[in-house]
């Protein structure tokens, strides 16, 4: 039962993944109307910063909501500075 739990959970969580990035396409092509290839990159890269950061600061003590608030907040910096960087070298 466990596992049948730990599953559904795990496809929830795939399927909002799945709903974020075709709701980035989506948001993207209106506003532009241009299609941004780099979209699910952008996305494993935030997930990457997150990763860094939580295993870099896992020993240092911190509650794991601090934790999750820290990597998010590293997450956000570098996605913004790569949609921003992306969009002066490759749109305009």
């Amino acid at each position: 039962m466990d596992i049948f739990v730990q599953q559904i959970i795990n496809g929830l969580v795939l399927g909002s993944m799945y709903a974020l990035v075709a709701l980035g396409y989506t948001m993207v092509y209106g506003i532009i109307s241009l299609i941004n290839f780099a979209h699910g990159e952008v996305l494993m890269v935030g997930a990457m910063v997150s990763w860094t950061v939580v295993t870099a600061l896992a020993d240092s003590g911190l509650p794991g909501w601090a934790l999750l608030l820290i990597s998010l907040v590293a997450a956000i910096i570098a996605c913004s500075a790569l949609n921003f960087a992306i969009e002066k070298i490759a749109y305009r």
